[in-house]
Formats: C-alpha cells, structure tokens, sequence
C-alpha cells in the first residue's frame, strides 16, 4: 500500500491540536478553539477563490447566516442546539444557492461587487430587525439552550473539542474534494476556463457548486460560533468579515488546504501580541501583510510548497 504523505500530514496536524488541548493554558486553549471554527470560514472562502478563482467579498453573508440562523432559533424560538445548528448550516446553503445563482451571471470585478452588495443587504438587514437581532449590540445565547442532553457546549473541554471535530471534518472533506474529479475541475477553472468550456465542463454548474460547498463550510463555521461562543452580533456580517477570510488565506496560501488555518492563526496573535503593546495593530498587520507580499507572494504554505514540498495539496 503507497504512504499517502498528504493524508499523514493533515492527520498529524489534527492530533497535534488534540494534544495542545491537554497541555495549553486556559487563555491559549480558548484561543485555539476559536481560531479553528474561524479556520474552518477561511477555509470555505478558500473553496472559492483559491481553488476556483472567484474573488468574493460577500462571505461574511454566509457566516452569518449560520451565526443568525442557528441564534435566532435558539433564542426566540427555544429550539435545542442540534436543531439550531441544522438551521445554521441549511440558511447558509440556501442563501449560497441563491446568491450564487444571480452573482455568477458576472465574472471578475463585477461579480466581487454584487457579491459585496449582497453581504451589505444582509449587514442592513440584521440592523433593520434590531428587535430581534439587537443590531450592533448583539445579543447573548443563553448557557442552558447551548447543550446536548448532558453536553454542555460552554464548557472549556466541550468547546474545544467540539472545535476540533468541526475543524477535522473540515479537512477531511476539504482534502477528498480536492482530489475528487470535481475539485479537479476547480482547478481547471480557476488556470483557464474558457479551455475548460471547450472540454465540455460547464463553468455555471461549477462554480455555482463551488459556491455552495463554500457557504456551508463559513455556515458551519458561523453556526457552531454561536453555540460554543454564545454571542451573534452585527459585526461578523460587517465588510470586515468578509475581508478577514481573503487576508487569513493570502497569508497562509491560497490553493492550499493549512494554508487557511496557518493564516488565521498567524493573524489572531499577530493582534493579539502587537495590541499589547501599541494601539496602531492594524499598522501591524499592515506591514506584515506588505512584507509576505515582497517576499512570499503565495502565501506561508504556497512558499513552502512552491520551494520544497511540491506534493502538498
């Protein structure tokens, strides 16, 4: 049997994250938990533009359909946590089929516009019903909708394995897609799609597929925020999370399966370390951002894979 090198990878980073789980201090450890869920929205984005070449800045839409979808339901309707959590994952799915049915009639500049007038109609739309969503204020899910029978979600050791369940399923799938014939044709899409129109692949029906997959990984992600962080607020619908994830994936490497979790933890502490000393973070970033640009314009992994490492997907 050939030693699948990839797959021993990917399964190493995942029992590495397991192990931190027993010896990470209690401020690391509820800051790995959060940075896998959000890891897990990079990678969706990740789906779509660095795999099939669409720049979207519409994607906090579909986190916080999942967020929303899964909160609302929770709290104004008493619905337990698994029921919210399909809830979450079916609004971002359908919100991705819906959107994506009308933005890919454009390509290029025009379609990453009207998937950014969408996300602002959402934005809008979650600060119009303040009554229910509490606008910029957010509003809290309470501790005793957020469990499973005896399954506390709040609780420390809960969330984080629950976070890294989510993130695991993540990488699994997201490696079987890539290697499937179907993510192939994302690929070819995203290097010339007019050559792949020619071999009788239709760009619509993939894109639009791409689409969805990518809806309901930052659904997912926005859905199992809500329940192990108990907070939905207007701020996870803002432009800003819909440029967050296209940062975390340039950073870690576009086209790369780590590259979106190395790019989301690479960011969260760079602002968390650099916040501790000045004000000026964004600064921060800003430079470190202009530095990879110069120096590693694909990304930490797509350096390395582009350098020494060609085999990682």
């Amino acid at each position: 049997m050939r030693f699948d090198r990839s797959l021993f990878l990917h399964l190493g980073v995942i029992g590495l994250l397991l192990a931190l789980h027993f010896v990470l201090p209690a401020y690391h450890h509820a800051n790995l938990a959060r940075i896998m869920v959000l890891a897990v929205f990079a990678m969706g984005y990740n789906i779509t533009f660095g795999y099939t070449g669409m720049l979207s800045l519409g994607h906090a839409l579909f986190f916080g359909a999942g967020l929303y979808g899964t909160g609302l339901v929770m709290v104004h309707l008493d619905w337990p946590a698994w029921a919210g959590l399909i809830a979450g994952l079916a609004a971002a799915g359908l919100l991705a089929l819906v959107i994506g049915t009308l933005a890919l009639r454009t390509t290029g500049v025009a379609f990453m516009i009207v998937t950014l007038m969408f996300a602002q109609v959402g934005f809008l739309t979650v600060l119009y019903f303040n009554d229910y969503t509490r606008g910029d204020e957010g509003f809290v899910i309470p501790q005793a909708v957020r469990a499973i029978g005896s399954v506390d979600f709040s609780d420390e050791t809960t969330r984080y394995l629950l976070a890294l369940a989510l993130f695991s399923a993540a990488i699994l799938v997201q490696l079987a897609l890539v290697r499937s014939a179907t993510g192939r044709v994302f690929v070819a899409m995203r290097e010339n799609e007019e050559r792949s129109r020619l071999l009788g692949y239709g760009p619509f029906r993939y894109k639009l597929t791409a689409l969805i997959i990518s809806g309901l990984f930052a659904g997912a992600a926005g859905a199992f925020y809500a329940v192990l962080f108990g907070y939905a607020g207007a701020t996870f619908v803002s432009i800003q999370y819909s440029i967050l994830p296209l940062l975390w994936v340039l950073l870690g490497g576009a086209g790369t399966i780590l590259g979106p979790f190395l790019g989301t933890l690479f960011m969260f502490y760079l602002i968390d370390i650099s916040g501790s000393y000045t004000s000026a973070h964004h600064l921060v970033v800003g430079v470190a951002l202009l530095l990879l640009v110069l120096w590693a314009p694909k990304g930490i992994l797509g350096a390395v894979r582009e350098r020494w490492a060609q085999w990682l997907p």
